[in-house]
């Protein structure tokens, strides 16, 4: 039977209590609680999950107490680059300039639903905007390449939340700490110089630099649907952030982080990473189709400044890059077509 209507319940809520989650009071049973449940209205084609069908998988989990703490390797997880391990934190890079570090799963993912927590921290002596770069999360093909962006490799394939606290475009209008999603196959170079601005899903602005408490971020991918929350505030609460839909991702990449140091620098700590398999039932052609196979693409790009004078529409006339609608919306400026000649794109009337 086909769902006519379903939403999203969650189970903390944006404004609610974040029970059982390690460093943060509450009567809840433990931190495998899982974020959501699924709420289907009218003909369903699942039943309605209680909570107890998701599961942490600690296949792909970085949980405290860590093991090989002082060597240079653990089980599950490579690291490489500036980073250390100790007994409480993966320091990615140290508040020292020139440093990239990064920290990978062994295991390739194959879950077609999943909800990540991760639980980091950012923090040095540099004052106001003499302090960076930032911490990348990644679900990506490749693994433990070093390069340019947060410390991991350019032209990646796979998604991107880039967790930016320096900024590098001085005509900017964000106020920074700045969280952001990208998507590429592989054709597209995030610009440090412009902050990724023109390659950007969408993004928020988030203070999780230099806090006296802990600082958490979730992200859940999900049927296309890809949404990123924080909790910085000390509340217990969870804090939209970015909620896009029309994102396809292959299953069998794999997670990581990355930070990265350039003339200005943080220390950049993950605390824990916890994947959660999210139980969410799929229909027959969707189960037909070989995860592994699909090329991680977004069907509607639609620039957080869309609404603004600052935006225009584009025509997409190549079918190989990532935006496989026929429209997309990308700032509107002159030179957009020239740095990214490979999207193949066509200004169209804005009515500007």
């Amino acid at each position: 039977m086909a769902a006519e209507g379903w939403i999203w319940l969650w189970r903390w809520g944006w404004g609610r209590r974040c029970p059982g989650r390690p460093g943060l009071p509450g009567p809840g049973p433990g931190p495998t609680t899982p974020l959501l449940l699924l709420l289907f209205l009218g003909p369903v084609a699942a039943d309605i999950t209680d909570g107890n069908s998701e599961h942490l998988k600690r296949e792909h989990s970085l949980i405290k107490p860590y093991q090989g703490v002082g060597s240079s390797s653990m089980p599950l997880w490579d690291f490489q680059g500036s980073t250390i391990l100790t007994s409480q934190y993966v320091r990615l890079t140290p508040d020292e300039r020139s440093k990239e570090g990064s920290i990978w799963n062994h295991q390739p993912c194959f879950l077609k639903d999943w909800e990540m927590h991760v639980h980091f921290k950012v923090h040095g002596t540099g004052k106001k905007n003499l302090h960076g770069d930032g911490i990348a999360l990644w679900y990506t093909r490749d693994r433990l390449v070093p390069g340019p962006v947060f410390g991991s490799k350019d032209n990646f394939h796979g998604l991107a939340i880039f967790l930016d606290t320096y900024p590098n475009d001085e005509t900017t209008e964000r106020v920074f700490p700045y969280i952001s999603v990208m998507v590429n196959n592989g054709s597209l170079s995030y610009d440090h110089s412009k902050d990724g601005r023109w390659t950007e899903l969408a993004g928020c602005t988030a203070d999780f630099r230099n806090r006296e408490h802990d600082t958490f971020l979730a992200v859940r991918y999900s049927r296309g649907r890809l949404t990123v929350m924080t909790d910085l505030e000390d509340k217990n609460e969870w804090k939209n952030c970015i909620d896009i839909t029309g994102v396809r991702l292959p299953t069998g990449y794999y997670f990581g982080a990355s930070a990265g140091t350039g003339d200005l620098s943080d220390n950049h700590d993950i605390i824990s990473m916890k994947l959660f398999q999210l139980m969410v039932e799929h229909t027959p052609d969707e189960e037909n189709i070989d995860w592994t196979k699909i090329e991680p693409s977004v069907n509607f790009l639609k620039s957080p400044k869309a609404a603004s004078s600052m935006c225009a529409r584009h025509s997409l006339v190549t079918h190989q890059h990532i935006f496989s609608q026929s429209q997309l919306i990308v700032p509107c400026l002159p030179s957009v077509a020239h740095q990214y000649p490979s999207m193949g794109l066509e200004l169209a009337s804005s009515g500007q």
